[in-house]
Parts: structure tokens; C-alpha cells; sequence
């Protein structure tokens, strides 16, 4: 094992990179906070503003993608449908398996320049995470409680808002409504056999409220759905925490596009227009299981240097200051203040991993064990 490997391992670099992330989280949003003057002065400006202050904090997750741990990812698609993007509004739909899907995703965004305008159709228990809540709260992005009843009138409002977003944005839809575990696939596939949809094997029966409702109202400023279905090579099934150790993983990404016109108006037809794109995605994984790849030419955006720049740049503004008052705290030779600066290591590793948290398949939400037994 190498000295950079080693290093990767070790528990005290991990709690730096936390710090550098949470501090930093916390200085955005404070900005963030501030920019609220701009708003009824000049919308447009206050949204480019939060555009680049958000991609100053999610790239150093991507950063931990792309430099750390070396993940590879590769997209299969054709060149017509990879000279669009980043170059037009468009509704991505990403299978849910994975603990790290968001963030192929967001290096993909990375790579063509839509990072900080990326959007989701999130859970409304995230907007109370520290940092990632907040800073969605400040982008506009769109919250739900996973009850149309309750959500019909929030998110078609959000939907709308976003109508004259200045800036070319892909909002994502996990139409699945949750990741996929054994448990919720079960349930989900009763639930297929009790509406005569046919079975998926990979994925769990799509959710069409969100799906139809987002094509509803942000037609006119979306051009198209890309359809994403996403594997690892090795049959791996990576972490956060696998990044954070260094691993490196081999992504897959399959790329189609759909011009929004394609898609039926129609909130029923284009219902079963999703149902059968998640029976074609069931075939890609199928195809993928057996062969180990995706139909289509490959791809390899090549990663940019401005995750990495972003990350030195905040961790020299950081760890300066923290190396400083660290140093002066034990030559003090003070038993209090010494365990009092361990003590807030300590809080700051359970705040790190408590984020971390959010991501692991087996602390996620119930959602999908019982509510695939009610209607849509």
C-alpha cells in the first residue's frame, strides 16, 4: 500500500475532509442567506448567484468521486444525444439502487457544466439536513411528502416557478419514489400483479404522479427526458463511506434521449409511456447482468479541474485556522481546553457521520413497504 492509499484509510484525514465540507457548507449558507435581498431586486441574478455557491459545495463530493477515489464513469449513448448536453432544460429519470447514484449523476453534471443548477424532486425530510436541506432550499428545489393528496398543489407550484430558470438545469426523478431493496421490490411487484403491469425484475413499479406532473408543467421550458440507467462493473455495490476509503469504482451510465414532444399530453397515456421506459430499463440491466455492458457508443468526459481547485481553495482557507488554534490549544497544557477541543472533534465526527448516514441503503426510509399496498 502506497503512502496517498494509506492515507485515504485513515480515520483523521476523513474527519478533515468533513470539517472542510460542514465549515464550508455553513459559510455558503450563510451567503445563501444573504442573497435573499436579491430576490425582489433581480431574481435572475439571485438565482445565478446560488447556481455557483451551490457547485462550491456539491463538488467536493464530486471531487471525492473524481480525484480521491478515481471512479471511472462511462456513459453509452450516441453522439446526437451527447452534443445536447448541458445545452437545454431536460427531466433526467436514474434508477435508485445505489448508495452513490446521486453522485454519478452529479459528476456527470459536473463534467457538462449544470452541476449548480441541477434539480430534484427530493423528500421533504431532507430539506431539515443540515447543508444539503438548506442549500436545496435556496436552489428552489422542489419538496414532497410522498402524498399527492398533501403534494399536488406544493409541487405543481414549485414546477412552475421554475418555468424561467435562467440557467439550463436537469431535474431528476426517482420515479421509483425509493431505492430498491428486496423487501420493497416484493411489495412492489404484488402491487404490479394487482394492477396487471407487467413484473420488473431490476427496478421497483415506477410511481407516475411525479413523472406526469413534472412533464405537465415544465413543458414549454424542458426539450426532453433522458432516460439513465446506471451499473457497476464487478458487480460492485459501492458506498459513500467506499469513496471516502479511497476505493475506486467503475460506473456504467446508459443515455437515452426523448424529445418532450414524444411524450404523450395525455396524464394516462403518458403514465404507460413510463411504464414501458421501466420495462425497457429492466431489459438494459438484463443485458448489462449478462454482458457486461450497455448497447451504444462509449463515452469518457473527461473529468475537470475545478473540483479539485474548489477543494484546495477551502481547505487552505480552513485547515489553516484549524491547524493554528489546535497547536495553541494543547501548548496551553490546559486539561479543559484540551478536552474541550476533543470534545468537538468528537461532535464533528458524529456530524460527518450522521451525513453519511443519509445515503446508506439500510438506514433509508420505509417508504415503499407498506405505501406500494396503497393506490396511486
Amino acid at each position: 500500500m502506497g503512502f496517498i492509499a494509506f492515507l485515504k484509510t485513515q480515520f483523521i484525514v476523513h474527519l478533515l475532509i468533513g470539517f472542510v465540507f460542514v465549515v464550508s457548507g455553513l459559510i455558503i449558507n450563510f451567503i445563501q442567506l444573504c442573497t435573499l435581498l436579491l430576490w425582489p431586486i433581480n431574481k435572475q441574478l439571485y438565482r445565478r448567484v446560488n447556481c455557483r455557491l451551490a457547485y462550491s459545495l456539491w463538488s467536493q463530493l464530486v471531487m471525492l468521486l473524481e480525484w480521491w477515489s478515481g471512479t471511472e464513469c462511462t456513459l453509452f449513448s450516441d453522439e446526437a444525444t451527447v452534443k445536447t448536453f448541458g445545452k437545454e432544460h431536460v427531466i433526467i429519470i436514474l434508477n435508485h439502487n445505489f448508495e452513490i447514484d446521486f453522485l454519478c449523476g452529479w459528476t456527470m453534471t459536473e463534467r457538462f457544466g449544470v452541476l449548480g443548477s441541477s434539480k430534484v424532486l427530493a423528500k421533504r425530510e431532507l430539506l431539515y439536513v443540515p447543508l444539503i436541506g438548506w442549500t436545496w432550499y435556496f436552489l428552489e428545489i422542489v419538496f414532497c411528502k410522498r402524498k399527492w393528496e398533501e403534494d399536488r398543489d406544493t409541487v405543481i407550484e414549485g414546477l412552475k416557478r421554475l418555468s424561467d430558470y435562467p440557467e439550463y438545469m436537469w431535474f431528476l426523478l426517482y420515479c421509483e419514489g425509493t431505492r430498491f431493496t428486496e423487501t420493497k421490490h416484493r411489495i412492489s411487484m404484488e402491487v404490479a400483479e394487482s394492477k396487471g403491469l407487467p413484473k420488473l425484475k431490476y427496478h421497483l413499479l415506477p410511481r407516475t404522479k411525479g413523472f406526469t406532473t413534472a412533464v405537465q408543467c415544465l413543458r414549454g421550458t424542458v426539450s426532453a427526458v433522458y432516460d439513465v440507467t446506471l451499473n457497476f462493473r464487478g458487480n460492485k455495490n459501492p458506498s459513500l463511506l467506499g469513496i471516502l476509503y479511497g476505493k475506486k469504482y467503475e460506473a456504467d451510465m446508459c443515455v437515452r434521449r426523448f424529445p418532450l414532444e414524444d411524450i404523450p399530453q395525455d396524464e394516462k397515456e403518458a403514465a404507460n409511456w413510463l411504464h414501458k421506459l421501466y420495462q425497457e430499463k429492466d431489459a438494459l440491466q438484463e443485458m448489462y447482468n449478462q454482458e457486461g455492458i450497455f448497447p451504444g457508443k462509449q463515452f469518457k468526459p473527461p473529468r475537470r479541474p475545478w473540483t479539485l481547485l474548489n477543494f484546495v481553495f477551502w481547505a487552505t482557507v480552513l485547515l489553516s485556522p484549524l491547524f493554528t488554534f489546535g497547536f495553541g490549544v494543547f501548548a496551553s497544557g490546559s486539561p479543559l481546553l484540551i478536552l474541550a477541543f476533543l470534545g468537538l472533534v468528537g461532535a464533528a465526527s458524529f456530524g460527518v457521520r450522521r451525513l453519511i448516514g443519509v445515503t446508506e441503503i439500510e438506514k433509508g426510509s420505509s417508504y415503499g413497504n407498506q405505501e406500494f399496498k396503497k393506490k396511486e
